[in-house]
């Protein structure tokens, strides 16, 4: 029975792997999700997204992002792994570096927006690898005043 218990364990512990950014990201994604402005109402949010690795070991990721009723827009990550788990990188709609950090199944990102907010976002790698769950929060002085909370699916 011992043996059972460590065996299932072990096959517990096998199937959370580590959120490989570069191979999530590489390719086509689409991400469809919600966003909660405080005092707005919520808002549909659509991504789509196709990332490559340059030359140089960057990975860039372009994404058209259609928010509720405003225009498309579009916008550009640049990431590179920096150490184990760790990168570090830019986003067209940052203002300073984008940092972030894998710790298992999860990716945390930290950046300053162009717009003063202080953004944390948590991606999830679902066990299949086909999929992730993103937390977005954008604080102002301290405050939450966003939430996107949205499901990232790999296309390809």
């Amino acid at each position: 029975m011992r043996c059972d218990t460590m065996l299932a364990a072990l096959l517990l512990t096998a199937a959370v792997a580590n959120f490989d950014v570069y191979r999530f990201f590489t390719g086509e994604t689409a991400g469809m999700g919600e966003l909660k402005v405080v005092l707005r109402s919520r808002e549909p949010v659509r991504v789509k997204g196709t990332g490559r690795i340059d030359p140089d070991g960057t990975l860039i990721l372009d994404q058209e992002i259609a928010q509720g009723t405003r225009p498309l827009r579009t916008r550009q990550w640049r990431l590179r792994r920096v150490g184990p788990g760790r990168y570090q990188g830019s986003l067209s709609d940052a203002r300073g570096m984008v940092n972030g950090d894998v710790d298992g199944p999860r990716l945390h990102l930290r950046f300053s927006t162009k717009d003063g907010f202080d953004v944390e976002q948590w991606l999830t790698i679902a066990d299949d690898g086909r999929s992730a769950a993103n937390t977005l929060k954008a604080r102002r002085f301290g405050i939450t005043v966003a939430t996107l909370t949205e499901k990232i699916t790999k296309l390809n």
